[in-house]
């Protein structure tokens, strides 16, 4: 009896802890994107990566379209026509995998600049992943939802501004969250500095493209 007794007192413990442990969970809004790219240093990222696709991106498609029309050509002249079906086989295909690289150019080079990107902002990355696994840990979020996957005036914490001032960095406008007098303010129809955002936490700007 004292053993059953014992393995209910350990399972309702359990279950309060879970509760208060629930009760103190808070849901943060937080994008790692985003941060980067409102980081100190980062224009210089952005600047690189205009060069590479302006460059290497542009030379890249070029060379597709100039290899697809000298394929193209050579497969329909008549001194190929003769050779070996082995030999027009694998010009054929050569100039398939040239079209499709022209055709789904605008992907692919998405893809290639967004590698671009994080190659070139890796250095920001490690910056900042250390800073928000200290804020992670000492906030205790439930969960962490991205900018705009949430309806205003829901009641969510602001990690970019803690990320921030643990960074030991300025806290750019938009990432600021609103004081008790902002937000009463904006409640009387009064302007303030900022916008009202949900559960006090500002709405970041949005990803540069």
């Amino acid at each position: 009896m004292k053993k059953v007794l014992f393995v209910l007192l350990a399972v309702a413990g359990s279950v309060f802890a879970n509760k208060a442990d629930a009760q103190q969970s808070k849901v943060g809004v937080f994008d790692l994107d985003i941060m980067v790219q409102n980081m100190p240093g980062y224009r210089g990222v952005d600047s690189l990566l205009q060069i590479y696709e302006r460059d290497s991106l542009r030379a890249d498609y070029d060379f597709a379209v100039k290899e697809y029309n000298r394929l193209d050509s050579t497969y329909k002249s008549d001194s190929v026509a003769k050779k070996a079906a082995s030999v027009l086989n694998y010009i054929k295909d050569q100039r398939t995998q040239f079209a499709s690289t022209i055709i789904y150019w605008q992907q692919i080079s998405q893809q290639k600049g967004e590698q671009k990107r994080q190659e070139l902002a890796g250095p920001l990355y490690q910056r900042i992943l250390p800073a928000y696994e200290k804020v992670l840990k000492a906030n205790n979020y439930l969960v962490v939802l991205k900018p705009g996957s949430y309806e205003i005036g829901s009641n969510v914490d602001n990690v970019f501004e803690k990320v921030f001032r643990e960074l030991k960095l300025p806290v750019p406008e938009q990432f600021r969250s609103q004081t008790a007098a902002e937000q009463s303010g904006a409640g009387a129809g009064g302007q303030g500095n900022r916008a009202p955002a949900a559960g006090g936490a500002a709405r970041p700007a949005p990803k540069k493209q």
